[in-house]
């Protein structure tokens, strides 16, 4: 029975719920009933989510991960005394390595059961890893610290589903080439323009056309000039880059074209595989029309990337609306898939033809641990989200440059750079 309130008074409806053992009836697949078996435990991830902030160091935060009530994916750590950690999860049941938990499994069957749950030291970690780093881009623990590492066959397989990415990849690479971070060298390493996601579908685009041109004049004119383009391409974005356009347009187009046979459920590797895998046929068909709709939309299809993808923020709502006659600015980075490590992810809106960004990097920060904390930040348009507020969209700029600003963490320093101060109440 549920109450609630209306310009009458307080009303009542019943509601029908079904329950198992495991937990609510939440849908109905085909003729059985799906019921979910979650954490139940509020009080008690309240108490963790409060007291993590509130850990001294390593030992104490590792003592307040016990309380296995983070549902977190993953957790990273550090602190002034140069320690870095990481936890692949913390409330961890225990199952049956029988069953494949990424399905629905048979819940009348005992096996499938949860026999428990892990202590935390049994969960996936890393604990200052001779690499000297720690990455985490929502992938595969197994590659968090490059050859430092988790060994993999050491956990049942239900622990880390997760597929590695381009952007697990990308990271790898970038951290493994240095020794030594300022807090500007790790910004720059994070908008390392390097895309590793088209590593292996370029060189199949020009395979493709060398293959349809010799028996195909029209794709051979039609295409020359923009395989020649992405034939000699770095890979790497730029607002003024044409090939990044055509590259990720292509992507978006032939994703498209193969909905229907790319399987459900894959990782985004293997979903790049398929395009590359994919008939020169198909493959050249999908960048002819790429190319007829740049020149559609903008009357050439020679586009940089910057006039397309573009970040843009004008009613501060969750679900916003994007407009090509409003002001927006470019961006240079791009979708994670791609293996971006500053992520920014755009698409066409009803009305528009530009793309616009809707999902990725929002609020990013760069933090040195010591005797007197540093840290700068940069979050996606401003603070307000009343578009009235300088302080609405004023982070745009160095956002889409990128710029970071630092943080103002120390009293002193807010005091020093305040537009207004308050007492509570007034």
């Amino acid at each position: 029975m549920l109450s609630y309130k209306t310009d009458k008074g307080m009303m009542k409806r019943a509601f029908t719920a079904y329950y198992t053992h495991h937990g609510p009836v939440i849908a109905k697949i085909g003729e059985q009933w799906l019921s979910i078996k979650m954490m139940q435990e509020p009080l008690l991830a309240l108490t963790q989510s409060y007291l993590r902030t509130k850990a001294s160091g390593l030992i104490d935060f590792q003592k307040v991960m016990e309380l296995k009530t983070n549902t977190s994916n993953n957790t990273t750590y550090a602190d002034d005394q140069g320690n870095i950690a990481y936890w692949h999860g913390n409330f961890m049941p225990k199952r049956n390595t029988a069953y494949n938990y990424n399905l629905p499994v048979d819940g009348s069957d005992p096996e499938t059961d949860w026999k428990g749950l892990h202590n935390a030291n049994e969960t996936i970690q890393l604990v200052n890893p001779v690499s000297g780093w720690i990455q985490n881009c929502n992938s595969t623990p197994f590659t968090s610290a490059g050859a430092s590492s988790p060994d993999k066959t050491k956990y049942p397989t239900y622990m880390a589903p997760d597929f590695e990415n381009a952007r697990g990849i990308h990271a790898v690479q970038v951290l493994s080439r240095e020794t030594f971070f300022t807090i500007d060298k790790l910004i720059l390493a994070a908008y390392d323009p390097y895309l590793p996601g088209f590593e292996k579908v370029i060189p199949s685009i020009v395979e493709s056309y060398s293959t349809i041109s010799k028996s195909d004049e029209a794709i051979r004119k039609k295409l020359a000039e923009p395989i020649s383009m992405l034939r000699e391409w770095d890979k790497k974005f730029s607002i003024s880059s044409v090939p990044m356009t055509l590259a990720v347009y292509w992507g978006q187009e032939l994703r498209m074209q193969l909905a229907d046979q790319i399987p459900s459920g894959i990782s985004q590797l293997d979903i790049i595989d398929y395009l590359v895998k994919a008939s020169p046929e198909v493959k050249m068909k999908a960048l002819a029309k790429v190319v007829d709709e740049l020149a559609r939309d903008f009357g050439k299809w020679q586009v940089a990337w910057g006039d397309v993808n573009r970040f843009q923020r004008l009613t501060g709502k969750i679900n916003e609306t994007f407009d090509d006659n409003q002001p927006s600015l470019p961006v240079a980075f791009a979708s994670s898939f791609w293996g971006s490590l500053a992520a920014f992810g755009s698409k066409k809106y009803p009305g528009t033809k530009k793309m616009y960004g809707y999902v990725g990097n929002s609020f990013v920060a760069a933090v040195e641990f010591g005797k007197k904390l540093k840290a700068k930040s940069v979050l996606a348009g401003g603070v307000s989200n009343n578009p009235l507020s300088p302080h609405f969209r004023d982070q745009a700029g160095i956002y889409c440059e990128p710029r970071f600003k630092d943080v103002l963490f120390y009293k002193e320093d807010v005091l020093k750079n305040a537009e207004r101060s308050y007492h509570p109440g007034e």
